[in-house]
């Protein structure tokens, strides 16, 4: 018996809130450094955990400070986690609301990487 679309479909929905949440609720002057944008949420099956992967755009990919910025911004999306899990669960009717795991999403950076190794082979 399958499980059904539900984790896909509660990420999504949880993706949409804290994404509006950034936008105008958050205050945290660390959320300013670049556009911060959620790519993807994933839950857990039994919902107990979404995982949401964060892209912080408008950050030179170059830059050695790099690294402590997106840490800063997962810094500042934990630290308003209460406030995020709160919105869920006034928005999202559910028993239990997900705790909450900020990751940076690297995807991009992936696809840079195999950008240039392709690049690299026409030469």
């Amino acid at each position: 018996m399958g499980r059904g679309h539900r984790p896909e479909r509660l990420g999504e929905e949880i993706r949409k809130i804290i994404s509006e949440l950034i936008l105008r609720e958050l205050k945290d002057p660390r959320l300013a450094m670049g556009m911060v944008s959620i790519t993807a949420v994933e839950v857990t099956a039994d919902g107990s955990y979404a995982t949401a992967y964060v892209t912080v755009l408008g950050l030179d990919p170059k830059h050695e400070e790099r690294e402590k910025e997106q840490e800063d911004v997962l810094e500042a999306l934990r630290s308003a986690k209460g406030l995020i899990r709160r919105e869920i669960g006034k928005k999202i009717k559910l028993r239990h609301v997900p705790d909450l795991i900020f990751k940076i999403d690297k995807s991009m950076d992936y696809g840079r990487h195999i950008d240039e190794i392709i690049q690299n082979l026409d030469k």
